[in-house]
C-alpha cells in the first residue's frame, strides 16, 4: 500500500463514520426515541473528533512538523475532553449513557467496514 492508498482509506473511514453516525441516529430515533438518538449522535460526534485528533497527530509526527507538540497536547487532553463532554451529555442534558457509549463506537464500526471493503477489493485482484 502506498501513502496515497492510506490517505484514501482514512478518507473512507471518515465518511463511513459519518454514515454510521447518521444511520445509527435514525435507528435509535425509530427504536428508542429522541433522547437516545441525541446521545448516539453526540457519541458519534465525539468519536469522529477523537479520530481526527489521532489522524492529525500521526500526520504531524510523520511529517516532522513543529505542530506535532500541539497535536500531542491535544491527544493528551482528549480523554479529559471526552470525559467532560460525556459528563455534560449524561448529567446535565439527561441523555442515556448507553446511547452515548454506543455512539462512541462509530469509528470502530467504520474501521470494520473499511477492513471488509479492503478484503473484498483485494479478493478480486
Amino acid at each position: 500500500m502506498t501513502a496515497f492508498d492510506y490517505n484514501r482509506a482514512l478518507t473512507r473511514i471518515k465518511y463511513l463514520t459519518l454514515v454510521v453516525g447518521l444511520v445509527g441516529t435514525v435507528a435509535m430515533l425509530l427504536t428508542r426515541g429522541r433522547g437516545a438518538a441525541a446521545g448516539f449522535l453526540a457519541g458519534a460526534g465525539l468519536s469522529y473528533v477523537n479520530f481526527e485528533l489521532l489522524s492529525g497527530l500521526a500526520y504531524a509526527m510523520g511529517g516532522s512538523s513543529p505542530k506535532a507538540r500541539v497535536w500531542a497536547v491535544l491527544i493528551a487532553l482528549r480523554y479529559a475532553i471526552v470525559g467532560a463532554a460525556v459528563y455534560v451529555i449524561v448529567r446535565i442534558l439527561g441523555i442515556t449513557p448507553v446511547a452515548v457509549l454506543v455512539g462512541l463506537l462509530a469509528v470502530f464500526a467504520a474501521v470494520i467496514l473499511e477492513i471488509l471493503y479492503e478484503l473484498v477489493l483485494h479478493a478480486r485482484t
